[in-house]
């Protein structure tokens, strides 16, 4: 992997991908990668995460991602198109911890969204956005990196998380309509 002189890794994998910021304008590409997640969820029989919905359609899910883009939150992986383009194949959202995650007594800083494009899964695109985490929290003075996760079915996103370095520290629940959702803090020391 390269370092950018802008500050965000690049590497070659049939394509260079690279990190910016992302702004209000991408919002439709982020929605539409939680769409392709819905959709691959759903035909691998976990429903449990995200439901079978799209995400684009949900008045809320829309509000979130708008959100974190105002509040420069937002970090997008970007491969060129062969146009001059470039195509969105994952997104990181960064910030501070959502209600119901227990406070802490540090600075922290909070991954709220991590989303990869399914035709890119295998090639580091969700590690390489969680190592943009870890360098964005050490220049904000964090002490400390949280995410959470579904903690449901087999539990592959809490081990994903883990081989990325993070240690499961506090179960949780959310009440929804058709049932209780699952979850799982993760934290990683950044100092």
């Amino acid at each position: 992997m390269q370092r950018d002189t802008d500050g965000g890794d690049r590497f070659d994998d049939q394509g260079r991908i690279y990190h910016r910021a992302g702004t209000q304008a991408d919002v439709p590409a982020v929605l539409a990668l939680l769409d392709d997640a819905v959709r691959w969820l759903a035909e691998h029989g976990r429903t449990g995460q995200w439901g079978t919905e799209p995400q684009s359609t949900d008045p809320r899910r829309i509000a979130m991602v708008t959100g974190w883009a105002k509040e420069s939150g937002l970090v997008l992986a970007c491969v060129p198109t062969g146009d001059g383009g470039e195509r969105v194949v994952g997104a990181l959202a960064v910030g501070t911890a959502r209600s119901y995650a227990p406070p802490v007594n540090e600075p922290e800083l909070y991954v709220n969204l991590l989303v990869t494009d399914r035709s890119w899964a295998g090639r580091g695109v969700g590690q390489a956005l969680l190592d943009r985490a870890r360098t964005l929290a050490v220049e904000r003075g964090a002490t400390l990196l949280r995410v959470d996760c579904y903690a449901g079915g087999d539990r592959a996103l809490v081990r994903y998380y883990e081989r990325a370095g993070f240690t499961a520290a506090e179960p949780f629940t959310i009440d929804q309509p058709d049932g209780p959702w699952p979850g799982q803090i993760l934290s990683q020391r950044i100092r």
